[in-house]
């Protein structure tokens, strides 16, 4: 089993920026994959970026350009940072993982959520 627990999330006022951290512990030889992505109540899921094991990364053409994944293997943790930040951005974003290298996420493990807000 894998645990990931988030944190960094908060309010800020448009144009403004923030940075969310996801801890992994447990089974963490068995990822492949850490991301994240955003959902807001009665939304679909808004995938936003993972990076691998091996270090590539991919980050969605919504967010490109304000947002940047990054990871800290020494303390099994990866990092989201966002910048330029707009009220759409206001959700719920989740870390997740996966066990398995591929383009479309399983989304395996996911934490608890943290919220942001971003005020106009």
């Amino acid at each position: 089993q894998v645990q990931l627990v988030e944190s960094g999330g908060g309010s800020v006022q448009a144009g403004g920026s923030l940075r969310l951290s996801c801890a992994a512990s447990g089974s963490i030889f068995s990822l492949k994959i850490m991301g994240w992505y955003r959902q807001a109540p009665g939304k679909q899921r808004d995938y936003l970026a993972h990076i691998t094991s091996d270090g590539h990364t991919n980050v969605a053409d919504s967010v490109e350009g304000r947002f940047t994944i990054s990871r800290d293997n020494a303390k099994n943790t990866v990092h989201l940072q966002m910048n330029t930040l707009i009220p759409e951005d206001t959700s719920v974003y989740y870390c997740y993982a996966d066990t398995l290298l591929g383009w479309t996420p399983r989304y395996d493990y996911r934490g608890q959520g943290t919220q942001v807000t971003v005020s106009s």
